[in-house]
């Protein structure tokens, strides 16, 4: 399979060793939420039955009334079934970014 992003190591993102309980400081949170929505992105189409719910995730980026969730919020929302996702397209790099969002900004 071909990932076509940067790993979370080779992405920039960890430029220095961070401690979210200290500080947010150094913590791309949204532009890794980002990156993590824009690899959903990518594998919705490929995701069969499951389709459905990723339209209607994707969906929730764009309401049509009250305000847009940021990134961050949906992936922190829905984690599990990211995980699920990119576990199921076997892309490790999203795996890996997915974990660094979870441990450094969820």
């Amino acid at each position: 399979m071909e990932n076509q992003a940067p790993s979370a190591v080779d992405c920039g993102c960890r430029k220095k060793k961070t401690d979210r309980y200290i500080t947010f400081d150094g913590i791309d949170c949204d532009g890794n939420a980002r990156r993590v929505m824009e690899m959903i992105e990518q594998h919705a189409p490929e995701s069969g039955q499951a389709r459905a719910f990723w339209d209607y995730f994707l969906a929730k980026r764009t309401p049509k009334s009250g305000p847009a969730p940021d990134d961050l919020f949906l992936v922190h929302s829905h984690i599990n079934q990211i995980r699920e996702l990119f576990e199921s397209r076997e892309d490790q790099v999203a795996l890996d970014l997915l974990f660094l969002v979870e441990e450094e900004c969820c």
